[in-house]
């Protein structure tokens, strides 16, 4: 591992510190921000419009880390998996998923998830350590060429809702979107983004408070306290429905943005008429919108199962009937383990 300070941890006015503390001249580090982020120059070689003594000088003083693929898989679906080598050789899980006309990346946060939810597979690994915002925008960058070379477009959007818990890798993160929003970086539309959260009510409000201009999702899997603790324990250690209710709808007074919640239905958990009743009654007291997902089992001894679909169905019928946009999701990318709760990093 390169001992050497990451460039792409300073921020722009850092890099003109830097620079005039050396004797430059502050525009010098416009350059190399356009270089690192609008160019994802791998190299200081790279930067032409510096002179060679300030390349080699920018050489001996940093190095510029970038992720790399160290397995691709493409599902018969066409979604796209990648298995990205970080620079201290841990791994972490991304996918590109196709639709008509959009093309949606997944993206990791943690190196595997603190959170014990017991339908993820990822919750199965062990909590190595959060991202960087250079890792996370580096799966960005990579889902957009492939998005290009398979698809003929650019990414159109991203949603924090792979490997991790987005919202205890805060800092990282919002770093991350201040990045892919600028129009000094990647240059994409904030209202592209969504944050998927288990729920941590600190955070929200946070995001809130701070003017976050992405999209929330957050899986809520069950709108009984009981229930949703016995599935996503982290539901009793923040406070339960209630907490989680407040802090939805203290983002909803200050953004005016609807919430989007995420559902798991399984059989036997979530799949009578108390639980469509008691979703129907929490999605209405914050504006909000529904996706129902079809449950992807995570190996031959998965205590969860796919629910009926005729009991999506009710979940759908009674939504729609209490004025509840709902739609029923259908997964991709279960022929790699790349669907929702199946990043698990398998090839390792």
């Amino acid at each position: 591992m390169n001992s050497k300070p990451n460039i792409r941890s300073f921020d722009l006015d850092e890099l003109s510190r830097f620079f005039v503390k050396n004797g430059e001249k502050s525009y010098r580090a416009k350059q190399v921000y356009e270089w690192l982020w609008k160019k994802n120059a791998r190299s200081f070689e790279e930067m032409t419009n510096l002179s060679k003594n300030l390349r080699l000088f920018l050489d001996n003083h940093f190095s510029i880390p970038h992720i790399k693929i160290k397995k691709f898989q493409h599902s018969i679906d066409g979604t796209i998996k990648n298995a990205i080598g970080l620079q201290d050789d841990l791994v972490v899980e991304s996918v590109l998923i196709p639709a008509k006309k959009r093309t949606t990346a997944c993206v990791s946060s943690q190196v595997g998830c603190s959170l014990d939810c017991h339908f993820c597979a990822t919750a199965r690994l062990k909590r190595m350590r959060n991202l960087t915002p250079d890792e996370i925008v580096d799966q960005v960058i990579e889902a957009d060429k492939q998005s290009c070379d398979y698809y003929g477009h650019s990414l159109t959007n991203i949603v924090f809702m792979g490997m991790g818990e987005p919202l205890l890798n805060y800092d990282n993160v919002m770093r991350a979107v201040e990045k892919i929003t600028s129009d000094k970086a990647l240059g994409m539309a904030a209202r592209r983004i969504t944050i998927s959260t288990s729920g941590i009510p600190k955070n929200i409000r946070r995001m809130a408070d701070e003017n976050a201009k992405v999209g929330l999702a957050v899986s809520l899997h069950s709108a009984i306290d009981d229930i949703r603790t016995q599935i996503m324990p982290v539901n009793k250690r923040q406070g339960g429905l209630k907490e989680l209710l407040s802090a939805l709808q203290y983002w909803y007074n200050k953004t005016k943005r609807k919430i989007t919640f995420e559902y798991l239905v399984f059989k036997g958990i979530n799949d009578d008429e108390q639980s469509i009743k008691a979703l129907v009654d929490y999605a209405k007291k914050v504006p909000s919108k529904v996706n129902l997902i079809e449950y992807n089992p995570i190996d031959a001894s998965d205590r969860f199962q796919q629910a009926d679909a005729h009991i999506l169905e009710a979940y759908k019928t009674a939504l729609n009937n209490a004025g509840i946009v709902a739609t029923l999701r259908k997964s991709k990318g279960q022929d790699i383990d790349a669907a929702c709760g199946q990043l698990a990093n398998k090839f390792e």
